[in-house]
């Protein structure tokens, strides 16, 4: 029989459709072709992108030339301009403002031909650190709220091209879903003097059936009432709200659990198409006793028709116990 579970964050209810029965392999694809063709991130081509915020390189390399091991550029077809002002206003009973924003890609590698759960620990770190560091650079500027980072692997997925990277996107308001997901967690909080992410933590390791992944600092699952198959959260153990806090011996661990989790899900659906976000809090308004930062992974293996969008329920068809179970038992 199908289940309704529902999500202790936000109240969201999803079907768990077992009728339908979709088994891990049932999702299995071919391998997607690599097209090689030309691109801007590869070796040699630093001048065909707009010049580079942020570089990890050789010393003796000059910027915008090889030599770099991470490289962090503003998107060529920008979301939202960094020039000018906000410039809020009123047009009846609808507001506007100015499409004031910025938005970065953060090439994680030279490599073409690789994803981010084939780069070693060191280099999965540096692109922790190259998050951090962007975060840490745009919150200076008061016209930003939110930073929202975001990976697409996949034509699938929204990935426009092959070369791995991720994008960083700051906003001057903060998003509709991260201010539910605080206000939530506020009322939970209220009820129960509890951080509600804290409590989802201990109780995924208590239980131990949706772990996918742990370590030290860290722990990745399937939540109890996930949207898609196979979607994974990876949260710090301990409560903290503010990424941009992220500690030296906190990014080695993410960048393990991070690097394993990716891995065992490539492996598991020989290498989807997924998103992964970044979570965390507000730059200016944080609410740090109930607000936890986390990434989430969500694989393109289903789609969202009209039931989906007329009454926002998400109907998954593989309960997220059987996708964990799956994604521990791959050998790496």
């Amino acid at each position: 029989m199908p289940e309704l579970r529902k999500d202790p964050v936000t109240s969201r209810w999803v079907i768990i459709a077992t009728e339908r029965g979709k088994r891990p392999s049932d999702f299995a694809k071919e391998s997607t072709v690599k097209k090689h063709g030309f691109c801007p991130f590869c070796y040699g081509n630093e001048d065909k992108t707009p010049p580079e915020i942020l570089a990890y390189r050789d010393p003796s390399t000059k910027p915008n030339t090889p030599g770099w091991q991470i490289r962090v550029i503003p998107n060529k077809f920008p979301a939202l301009q960094i020039e000018g002002d906000l410039g809020r206003r009123g047009v009846g009973m609808y507001d506007m403002m100015n499409g004031i924003g910025a938005h970065e890609v953060v090439v994680e590698t030279p490599d073409h031909d690789k994803s981010i759960c084939d780069l070693s620990d060191a280099e999965v770190e540096n692109v922790i650190w190259a998050y951090r560091d962007r975060g840490v650079d745009l919150k200076k500027d008061l016209r930003f709220e939110y930073i929202l980072i975001f990976r697409n692997h996949g034509e699938a997925a929204g990935a426009s091209l092959e070369h791995p990277h991720s994008q960083l996107i700051a906003t001057p308001i903060v998003p509709k879903r991260v201010q539910e997901e605080s206000r939530s967690a506020r009322q939970y909080f209220e009820y129960k003097e509890r951080c509600v992410f804290c409590d989802i933590v201990r109780q995924e390791l208590s239980s131990g059936e949706r772990i996918v992944a742990e370590n030290k600092n860290f722990v990745s699952f399937c939540p109890f009432a996930p949207r898609f198959p196979f979607e994974t959260w990876i949260f710090p153990k301990r409560h903290s709200p503010d990424f941009l806090n992220v500690t030296k011996e906190e990014a080695m661990d993410l960048a393990r659990i991070l690097k394993e989790t990716l891995m065992r899900l490539k492996k598991s659906l020989n290498d989807p198409p997924y998103n992964y976000i970044l979570h965390t809090s507000a730059l200016r308004k944080q609410d740090s006793e109930v607000e936890h930062w986390h990434f989430e992974i969500m694989p393109k293996l289903t789609k969202v028709a009209g039931f989906e969008w007329g009454s926002g329920f998400y109907i998954n068809p593989t309960p997220p116990e059987d996708a964990a179970k799956y994604m521990r038992e791959v050998e790496l």
